[in-house]
């Protein structure tokens, strides 16, 4: 009873949130185009130097990769603005720039932006809780695999699973061959391999000129350590442990980017990084408000952080350990806590 007048409270303190956000949805070609400097033309160099220092320090072109990974998440954080249209005022800049990120990230401009798209609109959904958010078994639907359907949903939540092997793989096939259905295999097909085209042929070209070796060993680097804060940022924004999850037929919108999202508390320096995207409620709320609005939005506007979960960087450490959501608890437990719930269980 608690939780359900909780969610009324949160509902009713929100009624307005519409009229609240409105004005923070304006696009700023000014401050587009800022963005775009100050996130490509870094990229660019740190790239260059990079590729120069892989003849005498495999250690430094690391470490300048890992910098690196920084600007590129600063790219997809535009890339993720424009698939959108939340970042520029033309439609027609913003897709140019949308499939320009798309060659930086590896990852399919239109084809992303729908799977992104579907996201927010079901945010929080168990019957869809595979898009947008790590696959993730209710308490009830793990009790009832057996011990062989136990062991590989494990291993899968494991950390160098999930942070490491799963966006390797994210990268290279999950976002290279059109799995997800949304409308037709067709038209998903087509929209994908246009999207990917995109991507390999400026790969082909620069690997051609560059050499193939070097090209493609900075690119791993980059890209690979791009995945894993990626998948960090994705993984802690909706894994926390009072988070929202429910079936279609009790799912609210508000809710779930309220209590389905968190609010990451990061120094100014990561903020500027991540286009802001820790304030992850009010980026759910509503999808149209520009990254280098959210900052804005959050600070005049309290009322919309009232119920949210702020977590600290230690915080979305801890989240690695929730494995499991439970629809009794309406939280997300660790596999150490379901096993005393099931000795309990047995025990009674």
């Amino acid at each position: 009873m608690a939780n359900q007048n909780t969610d009324k409270e949160i509902v009713d303190s929100l009624k307005n949130w519409k009229s609240i956000i409105a004005k923070y949805k304006k696009k700023s070609t000014k401050k587009a185009i800022g963005q775009m400097a100050s996130s490509f033309l870094p990229f660019i160099a740190v790239w260059v130097l990079m590729y120069f220092a892989l003849d005498f320090s495999l250690i430094l072109t690391f470490l300048l990769g890992i910098v690196n990974a920084f600007f590129l998440v600063r790219i997809f954080i535009i890339q993720h603005d424009c698939g959108h249209n939340s970042f520029i005022k033309s439609k027609k800049a913003s897709d140019i720039i949308g499939y320009a990120c798309s060659v930086f990230s590896f990852l399919p401009f239109k084809y992303w932006a729908e799977t992104h798209t579907f996201h927010h609109g079901h945010n929080g959904q168990l019957e869809t809780r595979q898009i947008g958010d790590m696959p993730t078994l209710t308490v009830e639907e793990f009790r009832a695999k057996n011990w062989w359907g136990r062991f590989k949903y494990k291993v899968f939540r494991s950390p160098i699973v999930i942070f490491v092997i799963a966006p390797a793989y994210y990268l290279i096939i999950t976002t290279k061959y059109p799995f997800l259905k949304f409308n037709n295999w067709k038209r998903t097909t087509y929209l994908l391999l246009k999207d990917n085209l995109v991507i390999i042929i400026p790969y082909l070209a620069l690997g051609y000129l560059t050499g193939w070796g070097s090209f493609f060993a900075v690119q791993f680097i980059i890209l690979f350590f791009f995945g894993i804060i990626a998948f960090w940022f994705f993984y802690i924004q909706h894994q926390h442990e009072f988070s929202y999850k429910k079936w279609k037929k009790d799912w609210n919108f508000v809710l779930s980017a309220i209590k389905g999202s968190t609010y990451l508390k990061l120094p100014r320096v990561m903020e500027w990084f991540t286009g802001h995207i820790g304030i992850h409620h009010i980026h759910h709320l509503n999808s149209r408000i520009p990254n280098y609005n959210l900052k804005k939005c959050f600070s005049e506007n309290k009322v919309l952080s009232k119920y949210v979960t702020t977590l600290s960087f230690k915080d979305g450490v801890k989240m690695m350990f929730h494995k499991l959501w439970d629809e009794e608890q309406q939280r997300m437990i660790t596999f150490r806590e379901y096993y005393k719930l099931e000795k309990m269980r047995f025990s009674n």
